[in-house]
């Protein structure tokens, strides 16, 4: 009885808690000293339950927490990419924090102090003059160089005048090392490569900031993008791409590479990398041995000298940094509870509670702990005297990067962060494949982007669209239409039996009419609606007009022609080869062999295999590297040595990723063999026998018979082909890699992968409408051209 008494107590109490929701924390060994400032903060408040829940929020998708803030659900509390805050800022979907740290503050010791936070940190989750998070870790960029590789080629890096004992500290001299330090194999692939200037994490970002580069006006209304200080910048990746072999070629390699304990740094196949103060942590954990060193970045010439235009900048070596914050979404239910939450986690008392949680599971799996810096000055000065590694190569890469800190810069600050970053990925890409000079490259990403900034400050001069005024509307006329069609019904002059059958007929349909209705035809026309509008979910609409449709053909022509222009390559190319593909395999099994049933089972298989994990499967059965892709391997050890010809680069090439798609198409025409069996069947073989006695040959009887006869089955293997092949989403959303472009050189990007990111990448929902209307028509035009040319080719059985 007693027991029962105490459980429900306990019961009781728990429902008096309030829920507090976080998102953004990945429940892993990583996480556990958050996992422990949760412990903590339940303690010191037990009237709070926290409900920590690991979604992908914090990274750059945003589709989840959109979705709960326009839905009225969102998180109280979100770990937020700190990149990303003004974007979210910018559109009302987080509050501001200012009134709430102005009421704490001289009240409460654990509010934030803006001046115990590193500047760049602090600017990056201030917008419009508001605060929006609170950082909480902090990283930055700084050079990883192998000190066992240097000594190894000693010989080497003196004849060319270069010390082995020191990192690069110039551009000039990173060349210089990069290229004495890279081997190549006999075939010209990368063996070892000494820099490749976009592998770690560098990206152009770090090579402009040295260069004194901004990407964004003072004012926040103009894209920079294009300027002598980028140019140079991207010039010198392109320069450090051509020592490699290209940019393909050391793709390529960079495509071979694993993590882990085989992380190419680590087994020697890469000498020096630009990357994360995470490193570290790996790197204690999977080469305890490794003799390596951390040293900041090589910077410009005249920027190490202090000459020039560098002669009185006070930061000789420059970094950027980024990390994560905590925010409160908009429409957040425990506002109260979420800001004790935030001030706590991110108090210094907060902050070492954490790395003391870390640290203890890192004693328990035995391993180093490497604190994470952080964005607080005061807590890397505490954790610093607390947990500095005794090992010397951890313990100065450590001081290195919080060195660095105090020189770091932040990405714009502006809601057109994520398409800037994608832009100059795409700049970046275009100027090493060589499609573009570096200027011509920036320039095309200035301009794209100056489009939505233009876009974004004349919001207010487009009218007001009342979208729950036009909701209403068109319910009106829906109900009108109902009544119309209601009325003309009981007008129709039937007898008793015909309209008893009709209402049976109606009743029976109504369950499909009304769910399209509601879920088809009903987002198709808000989707029509929204094409002729700027709107983004989370604030009021406005009415642009034909804008959206005129933008695909002017401001934003590359990337929509490049979309449809690959989807019509899938559509031109693999259509025809798959239909094909799929009549030959039932030609051939379309006889009466001993195990044909087996053969037919054999050859249907990869028809019934789902879409996701082929594309996985297929993206490591043509994976570059013949180390680890099943097909490059072969054709190493075959083709190779026959021929001469070295195995292509599959989806890590722009050349080959679209032939790579439809290989996967290919594999799966099983599908389309059942089809095309069943037409054999059904061919008569009295047209076979009248052939033979004509004197007709197998071939004539294939082209004269057999494709006649199969031609309804072609024109829908035709047309479902070509509105599949204009629809294509699943397998690029899994295969598009880790870059911002999607495949290299947007060889990948189609019209429903771009429409997607259009709507939750850069929350453009009435672009991304007209987009979809736009392929709608498309589609609908080809097939009915497709439907007007079908009795010229096309015979039926009953044609006369």
């Amino acid at each position: 009885m007693a027991a029962v008494l105490t459980a429900c107590m306990s019961l009781a109490e728990a429902q008096k808690k309030q829920d507090l929701v976080l998102w953004g924390i990945a429940l892993n060994e990583n996480s556990q000293g958050r996992q422990a400032v949760i412990h903590e903060f339940e303690r010191r408040h037990p009237q709070y339950n926290v409900r920590a829940i690991t979604l992908g929020a914090g990274g750059m998708d945003p589709q989840k927490l959109m979705t709960s803030i326009v839905g009225g659900v969102p998180p109280d509390v979100i770990v937020q990419d700190r990149f990303t805050i003004s974007d979210w800022a910018s559109r009302g979907a987080f509050i501001a924090l200012d009134k709430l740290m102005a009421d704490d503050k001289g009240q409460d010791p654990l509010t934030p102090n803006p001046a115990d936070y590193y500047p760049a940190t602090w600017e990056e989750v201030t917008y419009g003059g508001h605060v929006y998070g609170i950082p909480a870790e902090a990283d930055n960029r700084a050079l990883y160089w192998n000190r066992a590789l240097f000594r190894a080629n000693a010989d080497k890096l003196k004849a060319v005048g270069l010390d082995p004992t020191r990192p690069p500290q110039t551009w000039t001299e990173l060349l210089a090392y990069s290229k004495a330090l890279t081997v190549f194999n006999p075939d010209g692939s990368l063996k070892i490569a000494g820099f490749m200037p976009n592998y770690g994490n560098s990206w152009l970002y770090m090579y402009a900031f040295q260069n004194n580069a901004i990407f964004l006006a003072n004012n926040g209304r103009t894209c920079t993008a294009d300027t002598p200080e980028a140019e140079e910048a991207l010039q010198f990746i392109v320069d450090g791409y051509k020592l490699l072999g290209g940019y393909v070629n050391a793709h390529e390699f960079e495509n071979g590479f694993l993590s882990n304990e085989n992380d190419p740094f680590i087994r020697g196949q890469v000498a020096m990398k630009i990357d994360g103060s995470w490193e570290l942590n790996i790197l204690s954990t999977d080469a305890p041995s490794l003799d390596f060193a951390v040293a900041p970045a090589p910077v410009p010439d005249d920027r190490l000298a202090h000459k020039g235009r560098f002669a009185n900048e006070r930061d000789t070596f420059v970094t950027w940094t980024g990390g994560y914050s905590y925010a409160m979404p908009r429409g957040a239910r425990n506002e109260k509870a979420a800001w004790e939450f935030i001030k706590f986690a991110t108090s210094l008392e907060g902050r070492m509670i954490e790395a003391a949680g870390q640290a203890e599971w890192a004693q328990y799996k035995r391993r180093t702990y490497v604190f994470e810096p952080q964005s607080n000055r005061v807590a890397n000065e505490a954790l610093l005297a607390k947990y500095l590694p005794a090992d010397p190569r951890l313990a100065e890469g450590l001081k290195t990067h919080i060195e660095l800190m105090t020189h770091s810069r932040v990405r714009p600050v502006t809601f057109v962060g994520q398409m800037l970053w994608n832009e100059l990925q795409r700049a970046l890409e275009n100027a090493c494949l060589g499609k573009l000079t570096p200027k011509g490259a920036l320039q095309r990403a200035q301009q794209t982007v100056q489009v939505d900034l233009d876009a974004y400050y004349s919001h207010e001069t487009h009218p007001f669209a009342d979208l729950e005024m036009v909701t209403k509307l068109l319910l009106v006329l829906g109900a009108v239409l109902v009544v119309i069609l209601f009325v003309a019904y009981k007008r129709l002059r039937m007898s008793r039996l015909k309209r008893h059958e009709a209402r049976w007929a109606y009743i029976l349909v109504s369950p499909w009419v009304l769910g399209f209705a509601i879920f088809t035809l009903g987002p198709m026309i808000a989707s029509l609606v929204l094409s002729f509008t700027e709107y983004n979910e989370l604030t009021d609409a406005r009415w642009v007009g034909f804008s959206n449709y005129a933008a695909m053909a002017t401001s934003d022509h590359v990337n929509v022609w490049k979309a449809f222009s690959n989807a019509f390559y899938l559509a031109g190319v693999g259509v025809p080869l798959g239909a094909f593909t799929g009549l030959a395999i039932a030609t051939l099994l379309n006889t009466k062999v001993r195990g044909i049933a087996w053969y037919r089972t054999l050859f249907y298989m990869p028809a019934i295999v789902p879409t996701i994990p082929s594309a996985i499967l297929w993206t490591w059965v043509l994976a570059s590297d013949p180390s680890r892709g099943l097909v490059n391997s072969i054709w190493q050890h075959t083709i190779q040595p026959w021929l001469n010809l070295p195995p292509p680069g599959w989806l890590q090439a722009e050349a080959w990723a679209k032939p790579a798609l439809i290989a996967m198409g290919v594999w799966g025409a099983g599908s389309g063999m059942i089809l095309w069996l069943a037409g054999l069947k059904g061919v008569p073989k009295s047209l076979y026998e009248a052939s033979e006695l004509d004197g007709a040959g197998p071939r004539q009887q294939f082209f004269a018979i057999t494709i006649p006869q199969l031609s309804p089955i072609l024109f829908f293997n035709i047309v479902v082909g070509f509105i599949g092949a204009l629809q294509e989403f699943d397998r690029i959303y899994v295969m598009r890699g880790t870059t911002e472009t999607v495949g290299p050189g947007d060889s990948l990007l189609m019209p429903a992968y771009y429409l997607f990111q259009n709507a939750f990448g850069y929350f453009k929902t009435g672009y991304a409408s007209a987009l979809a209307w736009a392929l709608f028509l498309l589609i609908l035009a080809l097939t009915a051209i497709q439907f007007k040319l079908a009795p010229r080719w096309v015979r039926y059985e009953a044609d006369p």
